[in-house]
């Protein structure tokens, strides 16, 4: 719960016209490598706002760059990995082994994950452009 609360937060920093526009871009460095971070909301509802968290590199080569759904809940003020890579409806906790391979605590490694990836991105982060403008929906 403590990850999800401060990436509801995070999230908030990175997107500080979120009621104005749907999608935000930034360059985040480490050592000599750059790549970019590319946040987008994908939906909007009166509680709840889902955004395609996504980062873009050079790396191909070495896997897909990881790319997250990411459910924001307004009332709560948190927000809550719903997907990651397309693995989609992860539960909160399960046995090992199973089907999937899942860890038993797979959707908690997903919030951290979360978590760290944002953490650098205000770190060492510079804002490109804001994309495009809300829809109003």
């Amino acid at each position: 719960m403590a990850h999800c609360e401060a990436n509801y937060a995070r999230l908030l920093k990175l997107m500080p016209t979120f009621d104005e526009c749907e999608h935000w871009h930034y360059d985040v460095q480490a050592g000599s490598q750059t790549w970019q971070i590319h946040l987008r909301v994908t939906e909007r509802a009166p509680y709840t706002t889902t955004l395609e968290v996504c980062q873009q590199d050079t790396l191909h080569h070495w896997g897909s760059s990881p790319t997250l759904q990411v459910r924001l809940y307004h009332d709560a003020r948190m927000a809550e990995v719903v997907s990651c890579q397309g693995h989609r409806r992860v539960l909160p906790r399960y046995d090992y082994p199973n089907r999937q391979m899942y860890q038993q605590d797979e959707k908690a490694q997903f919030n951290r994950f979360l978590s760290d990836w944002l953490s650098h991105s205000l770190a060492h982060g510079q804002s490109r452009s804001r994309v495009s403008q809300s829809s109003g929906t």
